[in-house]
């Protein structure tokens, strides 16, 4: 891919910064990211495995490099940055109420909601999710079909290193108030957080519903309900509790995702 092989050798040299042709590359990616055309990362064979586009991470480092400080203005707002803010919300079938800020390079497809939130460049905000009140979706974080962020949540962005997985949030997956989800992170498909759950890449997710537990890295698997938890750790001072992620349930198996879910809240006592 032509546009592919321009961002790359801008990359290992910045002089091409000047080109013409490298810069109508490095816009034409983030024109895409915009209109969801283009991906930071995709859906691999395996559920828990996506594909990373690192050239498409670079051109928006790129683009950072290459734009100017501009003043936007927005009603009685203003802005100074170098990205713009997205528009057309009515075209896209966005609903957006005041003051989101989604900024030009992310994607929000038609159903979407923003509450008073903000979606940085580079990130994937798939049809009918909720993005509620003062939540974040970092840049390049992947948020599938019908999820809901609950009010306060923070997902992460990961731009740099390039090659590093953004956050991945599946179709269906409810993430509750306060959540953390940081580092590259993956929420599998219809998956409940709690209230208050902090996941990161490198968090121990232990599935506690079994005879014996079951651990997982910075992965909560599809359909599990899940609360914060805490486990012993020895250092050289003693043996303290350090945070974790504790499966206690599973969502059920449902066409109904709200009666699945309340289900699900109700059955192991989760507050979101």
């Amino acid at each position: 891919m032509e546009y592919k092989s321009l961002i790359e050798n801008c990359w290992t040299d910045r002089s091409l910064l000047s080109d013409s042709a490298t810069l109508e590359a490095i816009h034409h990616i983030i024109q895409e990211l915009d209109k969801g055309r283009l991906r930071v990362a995709e859906p691999g064979i395996e559920e828990e495995k996506w594909q990373v586009n690192e050239w498409v991470k670079k051109a928006i480092l790129l683009y950072f490099v290459s734009q100017s400080m501009q003043t936007h203005e927005v009603g009685i707002f203003e802005y100074h940055d170098k990205i713009p803010l997205k528009k057309e919300y009515s075209r896209s079938g966005v609903r957006v109420v005041p003051p989101a800020v989604a900024r030009y390079g992310s994607f929000i497809a038609p159903g979407a909601i923003l509450m008073p939130s903000y979606v940085n460049v580079g990130a994937y905000v798939d049809e009918r999710t909720m993005v509620d009140t003062w939540a974040t979706v970092g840049s390049c974080a992947q948020i599938g079909k019908d999820v809901h962020l609950s009010g306060g949540v923070g997902i992460g962005g990961v731009l740099e290193p390039p090659q590093a997985s953004p956050v991945i949030v599946e179709d269906g997956a409810f993430i509750g108030s306060r959540c953390i989800v940081v580092e590259g992170a993956h929420i599998g498909k219809r998956a409940v957080l709690g209230a208050g759950v902090t996941i990161t890449g490198s968090s121990k997710v232990i599935d506690v519903t079994g005879s014996d537990p079951v651990e997982y890295r910075g992965y909560v698997p599809a359909n599990s309900v899940v609360i914060p938890g805490s486990i012993a750790k020895e250092f050289t001072a003693g043996v303290f509790h350090v945070p974790c992620a504790l499966i206690i349930g599973q969502r059920k198996e449902s066409t109904d995702l709200k009666t699945s879910l309340n289900e699900a809240l109700r059955e192991n006592n989760v507050t979101v």
